[in-house]
């Protein structure tokens, strides 16, 4: 195996556009409830007549969840579109590839149990805001390694395309 820089392995790229497909299909999953949250009932006449239902949680939170995984979901299909652009050596790849998924599945995730939880995730012990102090403080940790990977994953695509543009011919 190749230790020089090289583009994305075309298997990652495919894992990665995966993954933001399926933070897409989240996004549906989450937006239906949502909906009924807004609501507070599923409606979808005609096919069927409304049905009275209770899921926790504001508008703020539902709409934060839903444009998380759309918004990750489009990062990680944009990742996997310019990969031919990122030169980077084979463990960098793989450094690369987790860092996005961490971030991707962990700044989406847990902002889904805010929205149940009626939480906010931002602070330890809830700071400001209003919920379960418990389910607050879990939500926080699972903050961490996304905040860390993020970082991580942003220095690897600078390095990549860096590399890339250095070995274009000027002009």
């Amino acid at each position: 195996m190749s230790v020089l820089p090289a583009p994305m392995p075309e298997r990652t790229r495919v894992l990665l556009f995966l993954n933001g497909a399926l933070l897409f299909v989240f996004a549906l999953f989450v937006g239906w409830q949502w909906f009924i949250a807004l609501l507070g009932a599923l409606v979808a006449w005609p096919l069927i007549p409304p049905i009275e239902m209770h899921i926790p949680g504001d508008a703020r939170a539902w709409r934060m969840v839903h444009m998380e995984a759309i918004t990750h979901g489009l990062l990680l299909m944009a990742w996997a579109a310019g990969g031919p652009w990122l030169r980077l050596s084979p463990r960098q790849h793989r450094v690369f590839f987790w860092s996005a998924l961490i971030t991707a599945w962990l700044f989406t995730v847990p902002a889904w149990f805010n929205a149940l939880a009626g939480t906010r995730g931002l602070a330890w012990n809830g700071g400001p805001f209003p919920g379960d102090i418990t389910a607050n403080n879990i939500i926080f940790l699972f903050g961490w390694p996304p905040l860390v990977a993020v970082h991580i994953l942003f220095v690897l695509a600078v390095i990549g395309l860096w590399r890339t543009l250095k070995a274009l011919p000027k002009g």
